[in-house]
């Protein structure tokens, strides 16, 4: 179970590299962890397309997973098994979401209880 999180250091203002304090009125603050806080307030923090995790076979079918039956003789008798299927299939790529969702890094408590 690995965390969704981005991996980039300092994109949010919380996980900068700045003074430490946070305050970006406080001197040893750079220039770019300003524009940084800055872009931020300017973007949003809602998601509207994600990466697909559905695949395209040769056929055109969209799945999951896909498998194949084969035929195994074992001791004389004929056996069907699946295989699964890894080769030539095309990731569907990004998807537009229904609703939007909130990004995981958002750095704001939304509701408290």
């Amino acid at each position: 179970m690995g965390g969704s999180g981005s991996k980039t250091k300092g994109y949010w203002p919380f996980a900068g590299s700045g003074s430490g304090d946070g305050d970006p009125t406080k001197e040893g603050v750079d220039e770019q962890s300003l524009a940084r806080l800055r872009s931020f307030r300017n973007g949003t923090p809602f998601v509207f397309t994600r990466w697909s995790s559905l695949y395209f076979d040769e056929d055109g079918d969209l799945a999951h997973e896909f498998y194949e039956e084969t035929v195994v003789m074992k001791n004389g008798r004929k056996r069907a098994k699946l295989k699964k299927i890894q080769k030539n299939l095309i990731p569907q790529g990004t998807v537009k979401l229904d609703h939007p969702c909130i990004h995981v890094d958002f750095p704001v408590v939304l509701c408290e209880v």
